[in-house]
Formats: structure tokens, C-alpha cells, sequence
């Protein structure tokens, strides 16, 4: 029997698409009030995978619209109090459940503060929708799986719809239009070579840049929580530092490498980690001959990693099943944590 994770992962484009139904117009609307507020900055406010879509939105937004975009240490409000100087700026809040109570207290403060608030929740009924501003569900529905997927997959589409309709970026909102076809293709990907390569893995560096750092951030999550292995995620520029005294023969790299100007170097260091013996798993668009792992890509390339970690999710319900273990069913985990 197919587990939830997977049969989750599988219904990420379906989710897509409703979200593009159910919230597009309400994320159109706050577009408006944002070009009507012109806010300075952004804050980011998230744990875990829905961190890792806020980091994505951080990426996009700044690349797209100039505004910096940063993510907030939630105990600068919940512990110290911080008189933080919001008043106009932008604060959003990502959650699959909506009920933590740092989210919910570090998003009360900063309304109070005077910043525009949004939730992207895909609990809208939630504690988090209920003292915010504004409410954006996810539209990703019922996620009974511990260890997110569409959940995550509609995060990253719903801040890519906030962004492309805050810039008016038209060439964005039709690739975004395009998108659950897109990740229907991207289920069909065959990354078994994955599964064959890390069976008995033990640690693994995940290394990603750019738009495509999110993704390797969830992934390394995913891999700790589903597969059990010892995960690190990366970018491509700081892994020459540090992190390269401890790659020696069969090290284990998963390297995302999508379209974009990082890709030149994410490739370069691919071809490097071979060289010292690394067991690479390059994940690339089929125009990348040494590939092991193909990356479906969308009409935007902004889009590529939502394609990408779709792919991954498959291998990584897969991988756990080959190493034993139950991806429902993550030692010590609950589908809601709430953390102060």
C-alpha cells in the first residue's frame, strides 16, 4: 500500500490548481494594497519546510522587486520583546497548521507594531489566519501525512502568485497558470538511481543555490525525517569552505542544479566532488549530459524548483521504504509542533 507521503506528494498538482481557483484573487487583491503601501522591507516568519517556502519568497521577491526580504528570529519578539520598528513594512507568516504559538504571538506583535500582516495557512479557520491581516489559504487541503509535501509545494506557488502579481509580472502569472501540468510531469521523472545510490547511506550534503537553495534546504529536512540519514544542506558557494574537509571516497552530494545563472558553477562543482571521489547525485535538466538524476523544467525558470523537489519527494517516500523505515511514521515527530 502506497503511503501518505506519497499518495500526498502525487496530489501536489491537483493542490496547484485549486489554490489557483480559491486564493488567486485574494492574493491579487493584496498585491494592490502592497504597490498602494510600498513597504521597504519584508519579514519572514516560519519553522521547517514552511521556512524553507519562506526562504524561496525571500529569494524571488528581492530578485524581482528589489525589497529586502528577511527572515525573523521569532524569539526576538516571544523572549526578549523587542520594540521592533515595523510600523508599514511587510510580515508574512507561512504554516501548514497555523497553530504554533510563537507564529501566532510573533505575527500579534508585529500587526500591533503597526506592519501589514499575511498569513499563508492552509488552516484558514486557524489561530495564525485569525490575528493577522490577511488571510491567504494554501488550498492544499487535509495533509495527513507527518512530513509535508503538497503543503510545502503550494507554499512555494502561493508566494510565487503573491510576487508575480505584486511586480505584474504577466510572463510569471501564465508560467504559474501552467504549473500542475508542469508538476504532473515532474511526478513522472524516474529518480530511482537515487534510491540505489543512497540505500545505505549514512550523511549526506545537499547542495542547491539561488532559487534552488530552498529546495536543497527541504530536502536535507526530508531526508533527516523520512529516511533517517544525517543531512546538511549547502550552498554552492560556501561548500569550498568548511564543509569540504569532510568529502572524502564515496561521500555522498545530492547537487540541484536547475536553469539559471547558478547553474554554471553548481556543475563545475559536481564535476570537482567526482574528481575527489564523492558519489554525486546531479539532479539537471536533460540538456546536462552528466546528469543522473533529470530535473523537469517550467515555462519560468523561476518555477524549476517546484519541479524539482516534486521529483524528490517520490524517491524520498521511496528511499525510506528501501532503508526499512515508515515515511508516516518519523521517529519522535507529530504533524503539529508548537514551539514558543
Amino acid at each position: 500500500m502506497a503511503s501518505l507521503m506519497l499518495e500526498e506528494a502525487l496530489s501536489a498538482p491537483e493542490a496547484v490548481a485549486a489554490q489557483q481557483m480559491y486564493a488567486d484573487e485574494r492574493l491579487g487583491v493584496l498585491a494592490h494594497a502592497l504597490a498602494a503601501r510600498h513597504p521597504q522591507f519584508a519579514l519572514t516568519v516560519a519553522r521547517g519546510s514552511s521556512d524553507h517556502a519562506a526562504s524561496y519568497f525571500a529569494y524571488l521577491a528581492m530578485q524581482r522587486s528589489g525589497v529586502p526580504v528577511v527572515s525573523l528570529p521569532m524569539s526576538l519578539v516571544t523572549l526578549h520583546k523587542a520594540p521592533l520598528a515595523v510600523d508599514g513594512q511587510l510580515a508574512v507568516a507561512l504554516s501548514q497548521s497555523g497553530q504554533s504559538p510563537d507564529l501566532v504571538d510573533t505575527m500579534s506583535a508585529l500587526g500591533a507594531a503597526g506592519a501589514m500582516t499575511v498569513a499563508l495557512v492552509n488552516r484558514p479557520d486557524s489561530p495564525l489566519a485569525n490575528c493577522c491581516e490577511w488571510v491567504v489559504p494554501l488550498g492544499a487541503g487535509p495533509e495527513k501525512s507527518v512530513a509535508a509535501t503538497k503543503s510545502y509545494i503550494t507554499s512555494l506557488s502561493a508566494v510565487a502568485r503573491l510576487v508575480a502579481h505584486w511586480r505584474l509580472d504577466t510572463p510569471l502569472l501564465d508560467a504559474l497558470d501552467r504549473l500542475p501540468e508542469d508538476l504532473a510531469a515532474a511526478t513522472r521523472q524516474d529518480w530511482s538511481a537515487g534510491v540505489d545510490a543512497l540505500t545505505g547511506a549514512e550523511q549526506i550534503m545537499v547542495v542547491g543555490r539561488g532559487l534552488g537553495f530552498a529546495v536543497a534546504l527541504e530536502a536535507a529536512l526530508k531526508f533527516k525525517e523520512t529516511c533517517a540519514i544525517q543531512a546538511e544542506a549547502f550552498s554552492s558557494a560556501e561548500i569550498r569552505h568548511g564543509p569540504m574537509a569532510l568529502i572524502d571516497e564515496g561521500y555522498p552530494l545530492l547537487i540541484f542544479a536547475p536553469r539559471g545563472p547558478e547553474q554554471a558553477g553548481l556543475l563545475e562543482l559536481a564535476a570537482d566532488m567526482r574528481k575527489r571521489g564523492a558519489r554525486v547525485l546531479l539532479a539537471a535538466p536533460e540538456t546536462v549530459p552528466e546528469r543522473n538524476l533529470t530535473l523537469s523544467t517550467a515555462t519560468d525558470e523561476a518555477l524549476d524548483p517546484l519541479l524539482a523537489i516534486q521529483s524528490f519527494y517520490l524517491m524520498a517516500a521511496a528511499l525510506s521504504e528501501a532503508r526499512g523505515l515508515n515515511p508516516d511514521e518519523p521517529r519522535h515527530l507529530a504533524k503539529v509542533t508548537c514551539t514558543r
